[in-house]
């Protein structure tokens, strides 16, 4: 990692993932042969900490970048980081499509909720009864439908080698949720095709929490929709 100021609100997550997605690489020895793909959202500027070579994508064409810098680079390590607003929402289609061709890429998607870089808005993965900028009344399933679990929907897809929703609200999870990175990574320099790791993680600023309430949100109301382990290996 790069010693810069961060962006990112007291009690975020992104800074946390950063620095497991940093220790998987230095450990694996990936460095010189590493190449992020970051969309636009809070994450935007995540080329202003990792020391390896990173570039932007249109927001929610991430998966679409990474697959043409993996099919023109394929010894290189390839991976995409993006909020659930981004992959989501506006980038359901490219993270679907780019699961169910196989693609030998590694996907980092940090999960909390809301849209964090835009103002806190809902987003697929709210949960029902969550209060939102656009959500005034709380998520209602009548009315703007139910929390979208990717990782389920990627599950049927023969094209996904591996997935697992981790989180990042406990000592334990954060080292598991290390582990789960690691082996996605793993799997991609293994050429075993698609991966995915979901990290839960707080916003502690459009929760309307602090930083230690958001962790304990995690643990008592999210996990219960969002449920950890893995989802699926085929590796």
């Amino acid at each position: 990692m790069k010693d810069a100021p961060t962006h990112y609100c007291p009690g975020c997550g992104h800074g946390l993932v950063h620095r497991l997605i940093c220790e998987c690489i230095d450990e694996m020895g990936l460095r010189d042969t590493t190449i992020a793909v970051a969309p636009v959202g809070c994450a935007v500027l995540a080329y202003d900490y990792w020391d390896f070579d990173t570039t932007e994508a249109a927001h929610g064409r991430t998966p679409a970048v990474a697959t043409a810098i993996k099919r023109v680079h394929p010894k290189n390590l390839v991976f995409t980081y993006q909020g659930d607003g981004d992959l989501a929402a506006i980038g359901t289609a490219e993270i679907i499509h780019a699961g169910n061709r196989g693609e030998n890429i590694s996907v980092i998607f940090v999960n909390n909720g809301v849209y964090g870089m835009t103002g806190g808005q809902m987003a697929p993965t709210t949960l029902l009864g969550q209060r939102t900028a656009t959500s005034q009344f709380t998520r209602r399933s009548d009315k703007e439908g139910f929390p979208l679990k990717i990782m389920e929907m990627m599950q049927v897809l023969p094209g996904v080698t591996y997935l697992e929703r981790t989180s990042i609200h406990s000592p334990k999870e954060v080292i598991n949720a290390k582990r789960a990175i690691k082996k996605s990574f793993q799997t991609q320099i293994n050429g075993n095709g698609f991966s995915m790791v979901e990290i839960i993680s707080p916003c502690p600023t459009y929760w309307g929490m602090t930083p230690v309430r958001s962790m304990k949100r995690i643990k008592e109301e999210v996990m219960e929709e969002y449920e950890l382990g893995v989802v699926k290996d085929a590796s």
